[in-house]
């Protein structure tokens, strides 16, 4: 009796695995959309914090297309880095600005040095 209950316990589990198939699938490929900002820090060879929420412009300059955004404390993935428009806020003043995946940040809103945390050698 108890290898029948096995028996029926794994042609069960099989079923279920077999129903499972198609929608794991379509999870994948949902996870794998919903995390492309993942995907896009993996990708980058540096990664950058804003401290506060910060526009995504499509060129160094606030005169840019604001192309996105960045929530205060997510991680991105940065590439180099410009100079560009002066920025000034929060008693900080300069004109780096961060290549991302999607644009540009300026360097004031982000954490770290006057680079956001990129090497100096790290120019576009």
């Amino acid at each position: 009796m108890p290898s029948r209950t096995i028996a029926r316990a794994a042609l069960v589990g099989v079923g279920a695995l077999a129903l499972l198939g198609p929608l794991t699938a379509a999870t994948a490929v949902a996870a794998s959309t919903a995390d492309q900002g993942g995907a896009r820090i993996m990708a980058a060879p540096y990664a950058v914090v804003p401290y506060e929420t910060v526009n995504v412009r499509s060129g160094p300059a606030r005169s840019y297309d604001k192309v996105g955004s960045v929530a205060a404390n997510q991680p991105r993935g940065a590439y180099c880095w410009v100079h560009g428009e002066t920025i000034s806020d929060h008693g900080y003043t300069n004109d780096v600005w961060v290549k991302l995946v999607a644009g540009y940040v300026s360097a004031v809103y982000l954490k770290g040095n006057e680079y956001g945390e990129l090497p100096a050698s790290a120019t576009c």
